[in-house]
């Protein structure tokens, strides 16, 4: 379960890191990361839409995302402001798949992000 102090609850929030923050992208899911100036723990939102599949199906994928998140968050810069949304694919797709793809479009993001702070 991901802690309610880390859950993204505004859609303010979830529009501004889709927006501006960087990307990174697999099969299953895409990452949307952007940092914040305020220090507090990273907050992180799920998107998962009917093209991923029922409601069955959807809650599935949220609960795996959720608990995937959930165990990476030490990894997550302080402000950070996280996106994860998923992608048809993420419903056929095992936890352990899911867990490599978010690592790696985490990792995608993370760079996409400090490559846009240098310049």
């Amino acid at each position: 379960m991901l802690p309610a102090a880390h859950r993204m609850r505004r859609s303010a929030d979830f529009q501004q890191t889709v927006r501006r923050g960087a990307r990174g992208g697999r099969d299953t899911l895409v990452v949307h990361l952007t940092t914040t100036t305020d220090p507090g723990p990273p907050a992180v939102g799920l998107v998962v839409s009917r093209g991923v599949g029922n409601a069955v199906t959807r809650n599935r994928v949220k609960r795996r995302l959720r608990a995937l998140v959930a165990a990476r968050l030490d990894g997550l810069p302080e402000g950070a402001l996280v996106v994860v949304r998923a992608q048809p694919a993420a419903a056929s797709a095992s936890s352990v798949e899911l867990g490599r793809d978010l690592d790696g479009a985490f990792a995608t993001a993370g760079r996409r992000l400090e490559r846009r702070h240098e310049g």
